[in-house]
């Protein structure tokens, strides 16, 4: 081990003996190689070794991560219940922000798991700034939260034990028809991704477009990736797994994807729905030929049933959203009293289901 300001003499060192060095062309700078080279080193070029091991989570990784989202989740729940409280046009986007924070850290203090700080820098969107699919919120920009708006939050935390990344879009006042319609859509593509089921050796640009296939029947999509790779106390964005266009990377058990379909109406609105996933290992299906893989659901929040339109939603779609509030209020219930659990069993309530195909 080196102090960072030994690092370039150590590997000028290293390469002077006619070493062969590998880096990672994906990672490495150029000065890197540069200074491999001028020192009589060779640079060979491959893959870091250490991405797929860290990529793929071990047992206490995931156990951790399952306990990191369990508190982030009764977090997240203590401020969409205050949020709820407040009079429309009140609050400002930073002011949000402050009291997730708030809430963040005196959950960890009550688990004794404190935060040891946010995974990135919130976004806090306000109507036409929850378009803005990468805002980060200022003095400068911060907007009131106003009635018949809908407020985007993505947000994570840091825990000892695990990291999280969580985004919910939320009504301020009545929401539009038009609103509710492409909140639904985007749901149906979270959805999807969350149930399904995919041999081994998938990647994750083959999997993209089933969190999309319902927007595009309403010519509508989004222009990011479906999710990103995230790691264990380390960088909310890991790779090198990823669902998306580009996601080359095979989908491998243990590793940690997020799962964010959006909808950017610009100078409008933005909806984005994201929840952790985790890759389980491949199982039989009753009946078929293959073991498959599937997804765990690791993030434990309410997502905003106003915003829903249940006649657009399939009898599995709905079982699925159902079952997720029961599990919703079932792991992070006991972790909330008062007026936060009486408010979290009704935005975990199941949905009228009628006559389902």
């Amino acid at each position: 081990l080196h102090e960072p300001s030994e690092f370039e003499a150590a590997i000028a060192a290293l390469a002077k003996g006619g070493a062969r060095i590998a880096l990672d062309p994906a990672l490495a700078a150029e000065k890197l190689r540069m200074l491999v080279e001028d020192n009589g080193g060779t640079v060979i070029t491959a893959p870091d070794p250490a991405r797929i091991p860290r990529a793929t989570k071990n047992q206490a990784e995931i156990n951790g991560a399952r306990a990191a989202h369990r508190r982030d989740g009764a977090a997240v729940a203590k401020l969409l219940c205050w949020l709820d409280r407040q009079e429309p046009g009140k609050l400002d986007e930073i002011a949000v922000v402050t009291k997730l924070e708030e809430c963040r850290r005196s959950t960890g203090e009550e688990t004794q798991m404190p935060l040891r700080d946010v995974s990135f820098d919130t976004i806090s969107g306000a109507g036409p700034n929850g378009a803005i699919m990468h805002y980060r919120v200022s003095r400068a920009t911060s907007r009131k939260l106003q009635s018949g708006e809908l407020f985007l939050l993505d947000s994570g935390g840091q825990y000892q034990d695990g990291t999280t990344d969580i985004t919910r879009t939320v009504p301020i006042g009545t929401p539009t028809e038009e609103m509710r319609e492409r909140f639904t859509l985007v749901l149906k593509g979270m959805i999807g991704i969350s149930m399904l089921r995919f041999p081994p050796g998938t990647r994750g640009s083959e999997i993209d477009a089933v969190a999309r296939l319902a927007l595009w029947k309403h010519g509508c999509d989004f222009a990011h990736g479906t999710g990103h790779g995230v790691g264990s106390y380390l960088a909310v964005h890991e790779g090198p797994q990823r669902i998306a266009r580009t996601g080359t990377e095979k989908l491998l058990a243990g590793m940690i994807v997020s799962n964010e379909p959006g909808y950017y109406k610009e100078g409008s609105y933005g909806i984005r729905i994201e929840n952790l996933i985790l890759v389980t290992p491949a199982e039989p299906i009753e009946g078929g030929d293959i073991a498959m893989h599937g997804f765990e659901t690791l993030t434990l929040a309410p997502i905003d049933t106003r915003l829903v339109r249940s006649d657009l939603l399939t009898r599995d779609e709905l079982h699925w959203l159902d079952t997720y509030h029961a599990r919703v209020l079932a792991e992070i219930g006991p972790m909330l009293d008062g007026e936060t659990l009486a408010w979290l069993e009704k935005a975990t309530a199941p949905l009228p289901h009628d006559q389902k195909i």
